[in-house]
């Protein structure tokens, strides 16, 4: 068994999903591991990672449409505002979708199902750089 690892660096606009998977993938490629397991962390209280469906632009659309409904910014019994109208919100919406994945990679590749993509959920309305902790344990 043999460990690859690095750090991405992802520049976000703004709140949305930003698909890494292509960006995964190339990474995988560079290392030249057939099969293993994927670790991915991201080191943020504000943005957090998950997989959904990357092939239909609406699905993506109506995911952040639901977390803007589910968790709006601004309410006036939020606290923790000391960065803006967006912290508090920002932070429960990185909790509910988590800050961490393991994917297994077969042949190669990222073992996803037909739809789906790694996404980097932006939570903050200004864009931010964010890092992406990469692990590969290979086999």
């Amino acid at each position: 068994m043999k460990w690859h690892k690095t750090t991405l660096d992802i520049s976000t606009h703004g709140k949305g999903l930003y698909d890494l998977t292509a960006r995964l993938q190339a990474q995988l490629d560079a290392w030249g591991a057939d099969e293993g397991l994927c670790v991915l962390f991201l080191p943020h209280t504000s943005a957090s990672l998950t997989l959904n469906e990357n092939w239909d632009p609406t699905a993506r659309a109506d995911l952040e449409a639901w977390m803007e409904r589910a968790v709006p910014a601004g309410q006036d019994w939020f606290t923790h505002t000391l960065e803006g109208a967006d912290d508090a919100t920002s932070h429960i919406r990185a909790m509910l979708t988590g800050h961490s994945l393991t994917i297994p990679i077969e042949g190669g590749k990222l073992t996803l199902g037909t739809w789906q993509g790694v996404y980097l959920f932006e939570h903050r309305a200004r864009p931010h750089r964010r890092r992406l902790l990469v692990r590969l344990l290979a086999v």
